[in-house]
């Protein structure tokens, strides 16, 4: 889920050779889909909700995932890849492009190249540095461990981005210190059985939530990813997946988080709040997570519909969800900072362009290719999947033809999305039943992201895929995020 640049340009990186990786292409053979930029930015204006007030109380927009998931997948992508080249360097030819992340699900964002490289990140000789001590959340929060002007100390800076993935990077931090102190293992044993647990949520427990489950079961026999099921089986990071398909994160995106009782933020400064969950500094001291707001880590209410701000206890106390996977992207998304947008405020028109300046096919082209329905142009429709709403077809949305059988990659893996709805339960205090309408990637987006993480898994010898019975055991396949943050918390 591509989120960088949702918070702040990336960070340089520069690592030996021997860490680097590879772009391509999924799909070498297909034609780019190409655009004005004036239709483009048509496009881009039509995907942009209006601006609307911070809620605490039930949305209609919201999907049956809990918030976190949307930070998790920010955090997958900085695992995975990084590019450094500016937005203006972006070229169609993808085999020019370094991936400055190790293609692997091997937390070098969390590690980066070990305790006797980069000492500076580490205590000791097994355990992580963890930052200060912050209010407001969970009992024991904290920032990671920063230097004097106030510079993360972790292994991708991109990971202090925002005020949510920074406590996320922290829960890592704090998790493998957990193993040292309480299973007695050395660096190496923590850190093999931190990665095994992240690639087991991952692929169980993230992938399920995000992709319909009978794409997932292209891949999968008796419950199990098999190698032979991979049709695109390649060690290198598709641009297809980096510069479309796992941008479906920013639909997820909520337009601010309540952070704890006391904070209830935007994520960018808005007129009226000047304080945005922008990173890259010192945490405020009052921003400590209260975890059970983004994972079910505990039942709380769900609370009642209500006008901002939080009316009652319940609404005030409850876990919040990501918004559903829809053709319409929050206001702040397309209203960046200068310090973050530059001369390109929205990060929506950005995405469109980017696909463009890559040489991406359309939706359209890469169905055919696949053998999957393709969907009619009424079918693509641009705005919000909630009670009350009423999406428009793309043609009819931006009175553009050139959209006409030929629509932007991101934008199709979207409107695919909410053709793909399964309701799903989501656990509440309350004696009752809450079931929300929940899209999930289709034949398109799903096909792009699942072959992407389950090729850069098998074709890592140290994966959990390629563990042998006892190893993968270690790990049970109903591990989840939620068992990873209580175990953090000291759950």
């Amino acid at each position: 889920m591509s989120t960088r640049g949702l918070m702040a340009p990336a960070q340089a990186i520069n690592p030996p050779s021997q860490f680097e990786g590879k772009f391509g292409r999924m799909f070498p053979e297909l034609a780019p889909a190409k655009f004005s930029e004036a239709s483009l930015q048509n496009l881009a204006a039509k995907m942009t909700a209006d601006g609307e007030d911070l809620k605490d109380g039930p949305d209609a927009e919201e999907s049956g995932i809990p918030a976190l998931y949307t930070y998790l997948g920010q955090f997958v992508d900085h695992d995975l890849t990084f590019d450094p080249a500016s937005f203006e360097q972006t070229t169609q030819d993808a085999n020019a492009r370094i991936d400055f992340r190790t293609p692997a699900f091997d937390l070098d964002c969390v590690y980066g190249r070990g305790p006797d490289d980069q000492p500076y990140l580490y205590e000791d000789e097994k355990r992580l540095l963890t930052g200060d001590p912050l209010q407001g959340g969970n009992a024991g929060a904290l920032d990671v461990p920063r230097n004097a002007p106030g510079r993360a100390l972790i292994g991708d800076p991109r990971n202090d981005e925002n005020a949510i993935v920074t406590q996320l990077q922290g829960l890592f931090l704090r998790h493998h210190n957990r193993l040292i102190a309480e299973q007695g293992l050395d660096f190496e044993g923590a850190s093999r059985l931190v990665r095994l647990r992240y690639q087991r949520i991952v692929l169980n427990d993230f992938l399920p939530r995000i992709i319909d489950h009978s794409v997932l079961g292209q891949f999968r026999s008796h419950g199990r990813y098999l190698r032979h099921k991979l049709v695109f089986n390649k060690a290198f990071m598709p641009i297809e997946f980096s510069g479309a398909a796992y941008r479906l994160g920013h639909s997820m995106v909520r337009p601010g988080y309540r952070l704890n009782d006391q904070v209830n933020l935007s994520i960018f400064p808005v007129p009226g709040q000047p304080e945005g969950l922008t990173g890259f500094r010192r945490l405020n001291p009052q921003w400590g997570l209260d975890w059970a707001r983004f994972i079910d880590i505990e039942l709380r209410p769900y609370g009642t519909p209500g006008d901002p701000p939080a009316s009652t206890p319940e609404n005030l106390n409850r876990l919040q969800l990501a918004y559903r996977l829809d053709t319409s992207i929050v206001d702040p998304l397309s209203k960046l900072p200068q310090s973050v947008g530059g001369n390109m405020p929205s990060l929506i028109f950005r995405n469109l362009l980017r696909g463009m300046k890559l040489g991406l096919p359309s939706g359209q082209t890469i169905a055919r290719e696949l053998g999957v329905r393709v969907l009619e142009d009424s079918e693509i429709k641009i705005g919000k999947l909630a009670e009350g709403e009423t999406p428009t077809p793309i043609l009819e949305a931006t009175g553009d033809s050139s959209f006409a059988g030929n629509c932007p990659l991101w934008t199709y893996v979207l409107a695919e999305a909410m053709h793909h709805v399964c309701p799903v339960d989501i656990p509440v205090a309350e004696e009752r039943t809450v079931s929300i309408d929940t899209p999930r990637l289709g034949p398109v987006g799903g096909y792009i992201v699942a072959s992407t993480f389950l090729s850069l898994m098998f074709n890592d010898r140290s994966s959990l895929l390629n563990a042998d019975a006892a190893e993968q055991s270690e790990v049970p396949e109903t591990y989840s995020l939620r068992d990873f943050v209580n175990y953090a918390l000291g759950l």
